[in-house]
């Protein structure tokens, strides 16, 4: 994920201009290996409708978007073979994707990083600070129900002033992935 040096992953209202405005194209920040390690990404509703705002849709994987309110209707003709709508909790909804075939997901929004975080089946976690103060907005992680410890595996910096770190999730006794 990628969040502003103050904690948000975008502004109050979801807009995302001043992560759009960073110039770093000419910079491999790995995305594409880590994207080369997962099976899809699994995003919610608020996620979905601003990537579709953008030019270009960004994924070649497959996209499970977990939401209440969407319809198939409301997935764009063109990503149907590849987007899918699911009200599954998170438990139910990777033991679902398990039985697919796949083995590691990327979860990608705010309140689904939350949910799957709470529920125990976040085994890592990268985050790319982005050196840009937004003073409010939307936080990667908010209220959580116990304390989840994080073990450090590396920080790397890219000339642009991204700095991104990779923590494993430690689980608490008696709590399995």
């Amino acid at each position: 994920m990628a969040m502003s040096l103050d904690g948000y992953i975008a502004r109050a209202d979801g807009d995302l201009d001043w992560l759009m405005k960073q110039k770093t194209e000419s910079e491999d920040h790995g995305y594409d290996s880590f994207m080369a390690s997962v099976d899809g990404l699994i995003m919610g509703r608020g996620s979905f409708e601003k990537i579709l705002t953008f030019d270009d849709w960004p994924y070649q994987k497959p996209v499970v978007v977990t939401s209440r309110t969407l319809r198939d209707a409301d997935v764009p003709v063109d990503l149907r073979n590849t987007v899918t709508l699911s009200t599954l909790e998170p438990k139910e909804l990777m033991q679902e994707l398990g039985r697919k075939g796949w083995q590691r997901a990327y979860v990608d929004g705010g309140k689904i990083v939350q949910s799957f975080l709470s529920a125990g089946l976040i085994s890592d976690i990268t985050v790319t600070h982005i050196p840009i103060l937004i003073g409010e907005g939307l936080p990667l992680f908010g209220r959580l129900d116990r304390d989840v410890d994080l073990e450090h595996l590396e920080t790397r910096s890219f000339p642009s002033g991204l700095v991104s770190s990779t923590y494993r999730v430690q689980q608490p006794c008696g709590q399995t992935r």
